[in-house]
């Protein structure tokens, strides 16, 4: 296996990642700390669940095309 091809793999698919994380978690933030036990509190974090559930599904996505791209090589 070659170290230097999966570090190049590695680093597109983990800046994916992290465009998620990055979207969904000020959405948990306010939901935890501002809005505990409020209507608004459950529909943010509902917001963040929804946004972390396409974000691995992008991902997914992702990580079986460039496979599929791969396997052609």
């Amino acid at each position: 296996m070659d170290t230097a091809q999966i570090l190049s793999e590695a680093v597109p698919l983990a800046k994916l990642i992290g465009v998620f994380v990055a979207g969904s978690l000020p959405l948990y933030a306010i939901a935890f700390f501002g809005a505990e036990n409020s209507a608004l509190g459950a529909l943010l974090a509902l917001l963040g669940d929804f946004i972390v559930a396409v974000g691995a599904g992008v991902v997914l996505m992702y990580v079986i095309a460039r496979g599929i791209r791969l396997a052609g090589e």
